[in-house]
């Protein structure tokens, strides 16, 4: 039976027949005929070829003509500063108030109801509200004015509370199922006298669950039919609709709420930075404000107090010069989605229809034993889109109902070219609601370490998050198709059964194709490897003798260490020291990779320098502006191969199809202009190394490129882990590598997951994965001979040779772990395959740092040197305590 459910599970539902047959029927598309959604796609949004974009909520995208039309604007007109008199700026001043008439056009409403007030968005918009609303401070002889918010709102509501909280005014969040009840309750005693002002805010569409909530609350708030707090006075409405208006039509007509904020790229995706607040103007005499800045005054004197504000509410506002290119751009946004659309009320239907087909979709999927492979966060069953919007919110469960985190669907999914939000989404009031995580348990969070935006999304086994999906206008069925199958793919797959691999250059239509063409594509195969790098060093010159300044590249023999003297072990601490079952444990590999992202260099011996082995990750590649490439978006930086000769004093750098080109491994300090980088939101001071290589990188990615180095003036410090003191009178120094100074793998982890991907090949012709392919995915700079798959994630220290190193914690592991570092090719199985095995955290390797390092005199690693591990102190039977998390290593 469980077998059954499961077979049917792996089919996706028909379309059509995913919908209640009483429900009143909903469109798909545009009314354009048949096709006519993907014809749609590939003119307006070719750029999505191959990729399924569900961020809606998050964003929405800009259409190719509502582009075109607004640069051709520009180039046909010119506009000048709207506060000046010559013509080109009443030009300006006459198309921004054209654009103010569309705005409240569109919303249903006249300038006779309300004004629009530009601002940089709707945040910005709910702060203009907190700051200039008539509050009153609470005191001897008055109650004081109340805020009150729905704690299903965005931060940026919850916010305005310490703006009230400054001026001892009383802040009272609702919860939506009291606020139901007190609907059903129906109206409360309350003084008609009464006219302190109070705020009640609400959102019209949750960005958490996408749940609507009624308009009608906007006339029972105000007519005192329904009190969110047993309070008398005169209560106005700020109706957040920023989600809302997205996807839907607001007829502000019907639905007079005081205080409107909204952004425009939710609605047609350019311009960003721009949003407004619509004022019912009723409300709008009884704003105060207090700072006045450009264009706002009617007079002022510099040196008396004395201002006169400007009459109208928008002119005294709107501080400084609007930005009113941008203003003038929502034209061409309202125009183009007109044309493309018809309105606002097809997108409604057409965005529901999609949302409804898929929580039916998701909510049918189940194990081979019964189990729901999601849980959907919800306050509605998807009846209509009156009470529910295009947002669906949900945690993907293993086959034993426990929550898989959100961060690592999130990295599945990019595999995939699914393009999805995770986390709480800037509302932790709803988060906390569905989620079931109290007060005491966001603290206890945050103080493990958790803050909003990062990973870590399990803490002891507790979710800290979710994942959301969210449809826009042109958002298609083929989307919804492709979503649902890596679904299935990577829950529901049988063994051997892997879904398609894809590639960098995988040009597909957003909607993958069906199960049956899925076998017929073939990825596109990258350019491989002329040489490895140590077939390479035997036929060239990266051969070099034992002397103090050379190297040994090339896999010999091992030499006998130059650093032979163990480590002393702290008596304390002897018991804990491990020696290999079948004799001790050394290293048999050492790779730098000097470029981040590109191709390792193989060593037998190396020096060692502050920052970990010498020039590792000391030069990366930035895109035109300057932002680090690493083969998440670039797969192809794999095929870079640089080679490091200590005697000549250069790296060479090769690729398939380029003539080798040499870069100086000396710094030109006179010719050097020190630029700021950012790595792993660390600031860093580098240097561009030149025009030559910068034409090298360009010609070869086909698309402008730099290499840059890390300044040798400027010093990274390590960040100090949660659970790790700093020993003292240590700072670690890093290089360009995201976390630490050396990455650490095992061997026998390596067999492992090699023989568990091997196994899960049904045909069994040929393995899937040699254990050197799967080693170099990995990226270490230290590969030992353990004895026991993953022993290494119960180490504290390890001493190699003289070398003392403090293990850090284990490295979380991102998609670039799919991606073959000899083609470029990407494939999901070694993702897929540890995500299953290690069943919460994708780690694989762990982080050291030197814990005292002498360099007064020359020190090295070499490969065949013993290593000397110590056991933690609490290994058995506990999983990593929840406060050693890190970044991903994408380098």
């Amino acid at each position: 039976m469980a077998g059954a459910v499961a077979e049917s599970g792996r089919e996706l539902p028909a379309f059509a027949g995913s919908r209640d047959p009483s429900a009143p029927r909903l469109a798909y598309g545009y009314g354009y005929g048949p096709g006519s959604l993907r014809e749609l796609r590939a003119r307006e949004f070719g750029r999505l070829a191959g990729t399924v974009y569900l961020d809606h909520a998050g964003a929405t995208l800009f259409s190719q003509s509502q582009l075109e039309s607004f640069t051709d604007d520009l180039m046909e007109n010119t506009y000048g500063n709207p506060h000046s008199q010559n013509i080109s700026s009443k030009l300006t001043y006459d198309t921004v108030e054209q654009v103010r008439y569309r705005i409240l056009a569109h919303f249903h409403t006249t300038a006779e109801d309300y004004t629009v007030i530009f601002t940089s968005g709707s945040t910005a918009a709910l702060k203009l509200v907190a700051e200039a609303f008539p509050w009153v401070s609470q005191g001897p002889e008055s109650s004081g004015s109340q805020f009150c918010y729905l704690t299903d709102n965005h931060t940026s509501v919850v916010g305005m509370r310490n703006v009230t909280m400054a001026i001892n005014v009383t802040s009272t969040p609702v919860r939506p199922e009291d606020l139901w009840s007190a609907e059903e309750r129906g109206a409360s005693v309350s003084d008609p006298d009464c006219q302190l002002p109070h705020l009640f805010c609400y959102p019209a569409q949750s960005n958490f669950s996408g749940v609507r909530y009624p308009l009608s609350w906007i006339e029972e708030v105000k007519s005192g039919r329904l009190h969110p707090v047993s309070t008398p006075g005169k209560w106005f409405v700020l109706l957040d609709a920023a989600s809302y208006v997205s996807t839907s039509p607001l007829d502000l007509s019907a639905h007079q709420a005081d205080f409107v904020p909204i952004s425009f790229y939710k609605i047609f995706g350019f311009p960003t930075g721009l949003g407004a607040l619509l004022v019912h103007n009723r409300a709008a005499p009884l704003l105060r404000k207090t700072y006045f800045g450009g264009g706002t005054a009617s007079a002022y004197l510099a040196g008396e107090d004395f201002y006169i504000p400007r009459p109208s509410v928008a002119q005294r506002f709107e501080d400084g010069t609007i930005s009113f290119l941008d203003v003038i751009a929502l034209k061409h946004g309202f125009d183009t989605l007109e044309r493309l659309t018809g309105g606002m009320e097809n997108i409604k239907q057409h965005t529901f229809t999609l949302a409804q087909y898929t929580y039916v979709a998701l909510s049918s999927l189940r194990y081979p034993n019964g189990a729901a492979v999601v849980r959907i966060y919800s306050d509605s069953e998807f009846s209509s889109p009156e009470v529910q919007g295009p947002i669906i919110n949900f945690n993907v469960l293993d086959d034993k109902g426990n929550i898989i985190g959100y961060s690592q669907v999130d990295k599945m999914a990019s595999l995939y070219n699914i393009h999805l939000r995770t986390g709480c989404f800037c509302n932790t009031g709803a988060c906390q609601r569905h989620l079931g995580i109290s007060n005491e348990m966001v603290r206890k969070n945050f103080q493990a370490g958790h803050v909003c935006g990062d990973n870590m999304d399990l803490i002891d086994g507790q979710p800290t998050g979710s994942v959301r999906i969210s449809f826009g206008y042109m958002s298609t069925l083929d989307d919804v198709q492709a979503f649902l199958r890596f679904i299935i793919d990577t829950r529901l797959h049988s063994s051997g059964d892997w879904p398609v691999s894809q590639t960098h250059a995988d040009t597909r239509e957003a909607g993958a194709p069906s199960a049956e063409s899925q076998a017929d594509v073939i990825p596109a195969v990258m350019g491989r490897h002329s040489l490895l790098p140590q077939e390479d060093a035997l036929t060239g010159s990266g051969v070099w003798n034992n002397s103090s300044t050379t190297v040994n590249a090339v896999p010999v023999a091992p030499p006998v260490c130059d650093v032979a003297r163990t480590q002393q072990i702290p008596s304390e601490k002897a018991a804990g020291v491990l020696q290999g079952a079948l004799g001790p444990l050394v290293v048999t590999n050492l790779y730098l990779y000097p470029i981040k992202s590109c191709a390792a260099f193989e060593v037998t011996r190396w020096p060692v320098g502050n920052q970990g082995l010498l020039y590792d990750r000391s030069w990366m590649v930035v895109n035109h502006n300057g932002v680090c490439l690493s083969q998440k978006q670039e797969p192809r930086l794999c095929l870079i191969q640089p080679f490091i000769d200590l005697q000549q004093r250069i790296m060479v750098i090769k690729a398939k199809g380029m003539e080798p080109i040499e870069v100086p491994l000396e710094e030109n300090s006179e010719q050097t202009q020190i630029r700021q980088s950012r790595v792993c939101a660390d600031r860093v001071n580098t240097y561009d190394c030149g025009e030559k290589i910068s034409s090298w990188l360009s010609t070869f990615f086909g698309r402008p490129c730099h290499l840059i180095r890390q300044s040798s003036n400027f010093q990274r410090n390590a960040k100090k882990k949660h659970g790790k003191d700093q020993l003292p009178g240590t700072m670690a120094t890093l290089s360009l590598v995201n976390e630490a100074q050396y990455l650490l793998i095992n061997t026998s982890s390596i067999l492992e997951l090699h023989q568990q991907l091997n196994t899960s090949n049904e045909n069994g012709k040929q393995e899937l994965f040699s254990v050197k392919d799967l080693s170099l995915r990995f990226r270490a700079n230290i590969i030992i001979n353990g004895k026991r798959a993953f022993e290494e994630e119960k180490w504290d220290e390890i001493s190699i040779g003289s070398l003392h190193f403090q293990v850090l914690g284990p490295c979380h592991r991102c998609q670039m772990i799919c991606i073959d570092q000899q083609t470029g090719q990407r494939n999901q199985h070694v993702f897929q395959k540890l995500s299953e095995s290690r069943e919460t955290k994708v780690n694989f390797g762990m982080y050291l740092m030197h814990t005292s390092l002498d360099l007064s005199s020359p020190c090295f690693l070499s490969v065949g040197t013993q290593v000397l591990p110590v056991l933690k102190q609490n290994v058995e039977g506990h999983d990593l305590p929840a406060s050693e998390k890190h970044q991903d290593v994408t380098s």
